[in-house]
């Protein structure tokens, strides 16, 4: 998979769309999700042009990975749910449903999260 520079996830990053930000720092942007799974979702984007997990665990620099997995923990704590807690995500590709090309983590909580599937 290619990353596609005109992926909604770019143009929130360039600030041609807007969103609600939720956390921001040199390596990640996060923002609440517009169709929330759980009373906290928050999609947390690394700073880059990554297509998935694979693409940025083998593509970027290690303090690249070191700090976008920081802001996902600093999200955690910032919405509350590192005390109760919360289920990270992240969608693979086709069978994963993965519908954006750009890597991205959700982080859900708020509430009782069942199990991961049925």
């Amino acid at each position: 998979m290619s990353y596609d520079n005109n992926n909604i996830f770019a143009k929130i990053l360039r600030g041609e769309i807007p969103c609600n930000k939720a956390y921001e720092d040199d390596f990640a942007l996060a923002f609440h999700d517009i169709t929330p799974s759980a009373p906290v979702h928050v999609l947390v984007i690394p700073k880059g042009e990554y297509t998935s997990f694979d693409d940025f665990t083998a593509s970027a620099p290690a303090t690249t990975i070191h700090g976008f997995f920081a802001a996902v923990q600093k999200v955690a704590q910032k919405t509350g749910v590192d005390k109760t807690g919360y289920r990270i995500i992240s969608n693979h590709g086709a069978d994963a449903s993965q519908s954006v090309p750009h890597f991205h983590v959700h982080v859900l909580g708020g509430k009782p999260m069942g199990h991961l599937l049925a």
